[in-house]
């Protein structure tokens, strides 16, 4: 039951339903300026908790639009007032009544960052050392084996606070080692298997290639994304990507490795250059080696059950269906046991 607008209930803003006005907590996840068909501007603003993504919409003659504009910075995370509203097509939506940012005063009624920015299930130096452990136990090739190395020593601060992207799988503190970790343990499997059922195929076929091109194909986040908490796009990582910037991070370190010969890194570097597979998916080339293809489907495989399980574990909806999920662009089926 909806309260009247003079006593807002306090709530966290992923258990609000539908017609509720509550006070919540919530961090400024992003913030987009368009136009309208008429050339009036206005914001889409999301914010988060842990468990729920919502929409306000920010027009040009709304109290708020020019602190949006001048003032809301993402990453923030802010008290409001709101109305809550699920529509049928745009999903979950707030109707902003009042906004601040947080106060100590908050924190000492309860406010945590904890409740609302998100991290890892699993501790990061634990991840980037079972990395480590797994290019040197599986990794054969010494050339590939020490440049691995020598990324992510080079790298290791920024590596333990990386995310895997920045909203759409592993968006948190850690995402890009799980992730990482993920990607290389499935690309293991595969090459062994299929070296296994078919070993003359090893003529075609490069594990350790495989390893490192899985353990080191998303390093351009390095360069692409910034956290502050959320991760942000740099000024390099939207203008020129994080292949690209991937490629010439490694490329900046191979001449101070020893036993890398120029055909390693050839090979290396096409797959760095092509593993996403398709120009629409931001891939300058095209696949011209099997083990790439190995790397971009488990890369995906994982990306998207990531994106999947993030739905379906966070959705506060008692239907079929959860509620839908705005990096999916659909709604998810959340029970299994189904009439008719």
């Amino acid at each position: 039951m909806a309260r009247s607008k003079s006593h807002p209930i306090r709530a966290k803003l992923s258990e609000l339903q539908p017609g509720q006005y509550a006070d919540c907590y919530a961090l400024l996840a992003d913030r987009t300026k368009s136009m309208t068909r008429e050339g009036k501007p206005f914001f889409t603003c999301r914010f988060r908790d842990l468990n729920r993504i919502v929409t306000a919409m920010i027009w040009e003659d709304s109290d708020f639009y020019s602190d949006c504009e001048k003032a809301w910075k993402t990453g923030r995370c802010y008290k409001l007032r709101v109305q809550f509203q699920q529509h049928e097509r745009y999903g979950p939506q707030i109707e902003i009544e009042a906004i601040r940012e947080i106060t100590d005063q908050d924190r000492e009624e309860g406010f945590q960052e904890s409740d609302i920015v998100e991290r890892s299930l699993f501790n990061p130096q634990e991840l980037f050392d079972e990395l480590l452990t797994i290019n040197l136990k599986e990794n054969r090739n010494l050339g590939y084996q020490s440049l691995v190395s020598l990324v992510m020593e080079t790298y290791r601060s920024r590596l333990l606070l990386l995310p895997g992207s920045q909203r759409h799988y592993y968006p948190f503190i850690g995402g890009w080692l799980e992730h990482t970790r993920n990607v290389t343990r499935t690309v293991i499997q595969l090459a062994d298997y299929y070296l296994t059922q078919y070993p003359t195929r090893a003529v075609h076929f490069n594990r350790d290639l495989a390893i490192t091109g899985a353990m080191l194909h998303d390093v351009g986040r390095i360069g692409e994304l910034d956290t502050n908490p959320l991760p942000e796009q740099t000024i390099s990582g939207k203008m020129v990507g994080h292949i690209i910037l991937g490629r010439d991070l490694v490329r900046d370190l191979v001449p101070k490795v020893e036993g890398l010969t120029p055909s390693d890194w050839r090979l290396l570097e096409h797959l760095l250059l092509s593993y996403l597979s398709l120009p629409e998916w931001g891939s300058p080339r095209l696949p011209l080696i099997p083990e790439v293809l190995m790397i971009h489907h488990a890369d995906d495989l994982d990306a998207k059950l990531e994106m999947y399980h993030r739905c379906l574990s966070r959705d506060s909806s008692e239907g079929t269906f959860t509620e839908r999920d705005p990096i999916l662009g659909r709604a998810l089926l959340r029970v299994r046991e189904l009439d008719g």
